[in-house]
């Protein structure tokens, strides 16, 4: 009887996962495994939220009749091993963009022909896989956003795919390769935050900014590790009130997987050719920054909110890297990497991207772009409840006046620090 072993990797969900999906159509057993790789060094944060979507995705597949095996180590090495173990003939996995990525899948395709194997990657990373659309010209990838934008929107997208009904593993498998635990945070709880937030989105466009209210969808999680399709998550948002601006968000999430793709060193090089690269080495300043302290109220409430989060409002992020390259003059790759440590929905495309974006290094048309931080504040915290939300010390200052304590008495401080660098 034909088997197929369907590798996860950040596609951790049953509903419109075309590997999963193709195979239980293909073969009459699949075995849906997952690698912890050791190579890929990740935060508590997303160790934890891993461990959730993990979890849940196994409650899924049991439901269907599935399982999932969880094993350690190389995940080439050990897909393979398991193919043989069961009987398999191939071998499936969901595409990715990142330089790892890639070499993994290379290395499993080269692998899977030694052991004759057939090998198969499939979307669902993102919307459009990277190489869909593509500038005139012969050009490798779309290098600004507005007219990715417009190729993104006219390109054919494929169908979603509901979850399979049933799911046959293949026998006699060990015990050991399954786990007793079930059901936790991941695509049930993605799905259900999904629901009760599109009666939301006629209001993104106007609120998505604002600090304190916090209108965003709260999704990227979900999207980073798989627990959500981001082609399902267009799908169910593009006919009702409001959708472009939040669709747009989602076009920018696929733009820099794109760049990404094309540019694997997105991570540590500048995208951009003869880019600003002279950095100030200043170690008290950067420490500052990631601890919430830089005396800038806005600039600390965002990090302090990564720090007890895992998470921060996208403005926030904006703002923070701009204080942090065009004020501070650090390294955006120290920033960047700082993000990546903390952010549950840290990712080499979106998070370094943007990073390069803020520096001025990357894809921004207007580099020398700066944010003001008293600015942003005022006009995405006008009340000033998001910093004393985050920033206790300054809970005792009303309104506005709360961005710019320097000027008020400083009993009111409570040991606030004064602003480092603020221009």
């Amino acid at each position: 009887m034909s088997t197929c072993v369907v590798l996860f990797t950040r596609d951790l969900r049953v509903h419109d996962n075309p590997a999963l999906a193709s195979s239980v159509r293909a073969f009459e057993h699949v075995l849906p495994l997952f690698v912890h790789d050791p190579a890929l060094a990740s935060g508590d944060n997303r160790r934890k939220f891993l461990a959730g979507a993990l979890a849940d995705l196994r409650n899924a597949l049991r439901e269907r009749g599935g399982d999932l095996a969880e094993l350690r180590g190389d995940p080439v090495r050990e897909a393979v091993r398991v193919a043989k173990k069961v009987g398999a003939t191939a071998i499936a996995v969901t595409a990715d963009v990142s330089g790892y990525a890639r070499s993994r899948e290379t290395r499993l395709a080269e692998a899977c022909a030694d052991e004759r194997l057939a090998f198969k990657t499939f979307p669902g990373v993102t919307v459009l896989p990277p190489s869909e659309v593509r500038p005139g010209g012969g050009g490798s990838h779309y290098k600004v956003f507005t007219p990715y934008y417009r190729a993104w929107q006219a390109a054919s997208w494929r169908d979603v795919l509901g979850a399979p009904r049933s799911i046959a593993l293949p026998p006699d498998l060990p015990r050991s390769w399954f786990s007793a635990s079930t059901g936790a945070e991941g695509e049930t709880a993605a799905r259900k935050r999904l629901s009760s937030w599109l009666s939301e989105l006629p209001s993104y466009g106007d609120m998505h900014d604002d600090l304190a209210g916090d209108g965003t969808s709260r999704l990227s999680p979900y999207l980073h590790f798989g627990c959500l399709s981001p082609r399902e998550l267009v799908e169910r948002a593009r006919d009702r009130e409001g959708a472009e601006p939040f669709i747009r968000q989602l076009c920018w999430r696929d733009f820099y997987h794109q760049v990404l793709w094309a540019f694997p060193e997105l991570r540590h090089k500048p995208y951009r050719p003869n880019a600003e690269d002279s950095w100030r080495d200043e170690k008290d300043a950067l420490q500052a920054w990631r601890e919430g302290h830089t005396g800038v109220p806005i600039v600390d409430a965002g990090m302090r909110q990564l720090l007890a989060e895992g998470w921060m409002h996208n403005r926030a992020r904006l703002i923070t890297a701009s204080y942090l390259t065009k004020h501070l003059a650090q390294d955006w790759r120290a920033g960047g990497d700082h993000f990546f440590d903390l952010l549950l929905d840290g990712d080499v495309a979106n998070n370094y991207g943007n990073w390069q974006w803020v520096a001025g290094t990357g894809n921004d048309t207007k580099p020398y772009r700066r944010f003001s931080p008293l600015r942003q504040a005022e006009r995405f915290d006008p009340t000033g409840d998001y910093v004393r939300r985050y920033v206790p010390e300054l809970a005792g200052i009303a309104g506005k006046a709360v961005h710019e304590p320097w000027k008020r008495p400083a009993a009111e401080w409570r040991g606030y620090p004064s602003p480092l660098a603020l221009k």
